[in-house]
């Protein structure tokens, strides 16, 4: 004869099967949450590996070559022969001041065709932003030079080049031409941020004092220095790297401390004062100083002949 199951039993039964529920539950709600937090940590990585993906697509090596050549050649094709032939006629005063600035005008009118016509990709504001500027300076270089034509022999030479760097359109073409560098190189730290998203940069709004500058990257450095000579206004043939070579310099060798200029403003106004950057200082001094820096393979950081 069969025993029949006491109220001890079933309550045992019960206890048993209620807490095998629970640990079941217990169970898959800890497989849940493991889930959830293990989907939002690859999902925060799989954020920062798509952005820095898209920063790479944005402004990879291929798209700042591409700019180099299409736009920042021509431009500076013109600058350098804007700083040539003002430079000659400060030596030669009877050279024919009207026909130099008509020259200076075609090139500009030329290299504005070229400038304009090419292309950057939506994906890259930067260097769609730089293109914009550069071909904005060379229409107020040429507006400016076409205008200047009809009275440029009519004066001496040095009041014809005093009164055409106080032109309002010259002034504004300069404006136009700094902030486009800045552009072109605010576009190179986002190259280098892509791999190296951890780059350290300076505050262009803000002073930066000479150990700070030593703990920069070059490309931030560069970055720095456009953004500095864009603020200042400072028009001048070389480079942005071209000063970061020479303030590196003043700051290795020890002159900038003996001369108490514990900032990179104050050192950067005494190479402007002394006239002492010239083009291509940085390509002289590369193998010293920079020789482990991450560099996009520009021919302005290579061995682009200088003027």
């Amino acid at each position: 004869m069969e025993k029949q199951l006491t109220r001890s039993d079933y309550l045992f039964v019960l206890i048993f099967i209620f807490m095998l529920v629970l640990a079941l539950g217990t169970f898959f709600l800890g497989v849940r949450l493991g889930q959830e937090r293990s989907e939002a940590k690859y999902a925060e990585l799989f954020s920062k590996q798509t952005n820095a993906a898209q920063e790479y697509s944005a402004y990879h090596q291929q798209y700042l070559v591409s700019y180099y050549h299409t736009i920042y050649q021509p431009y500076r094709e013109f600058q350098n022969s804007w700083f040539d032939k003002l430079n000659a006629l400060e030596l030669n005063r009877s050279a024919d001041v009207s026909l130099i600035l008509k020259d200076l005008a075609k090139l500009a009118k030329d290299k504005y065709g070229e400038v304009s016509s090419a292309s950057m990709p939506d994906s890259s504001p930067l260097l769609q932003e730089g293109q914009q500027n550069y071909a904005k300076s060379l229409k107020l270089f040429n507006e400016a030079l076409s205008g200047f034509q009809s009275k440029a022999n009519a004066i001496p030479a040095a009041q014809a080049l005093d009164e055409l760097n106080k032109d309002a359109y010259i002034v504004e073409a300069k404006k136009f031409a700094l902030t486009a560098q800045q552009n072109y190189y605010d576009a190179i730290v986002k190259w280098n941020a892509a791999d190296h998203p951890d780059i350290k940069l300076a505050d262009p709004a803000k002073p930066l004092n000479v150990t700070d500058w030593r703990a920069l990257s070059l490309n931030a450095k560069n970055d720095y220095v456009a953004a500095m000579l864009a603020a200042s206004q400072t028009f001048r043939p070389f480079t942005p790297q071209d000063m970061t070579s020479r303030i590196d310099e003043m700051v290795a060798t020890g002159q900038a401390g003996k001369m108490n200029l514990n900032q990179v403003q104050p050192v950067a106004d005494v190479l402007l004062a002394t006239d002492a950057v010239r083009a291509g200082d940085f390509i002289r001094s590369k193998s010293r100083w920079y020789a482990g820096e991450t560099l996009p393979q520009l021919p302005f950081f290579i061995d682009e002949p200088q003027p």
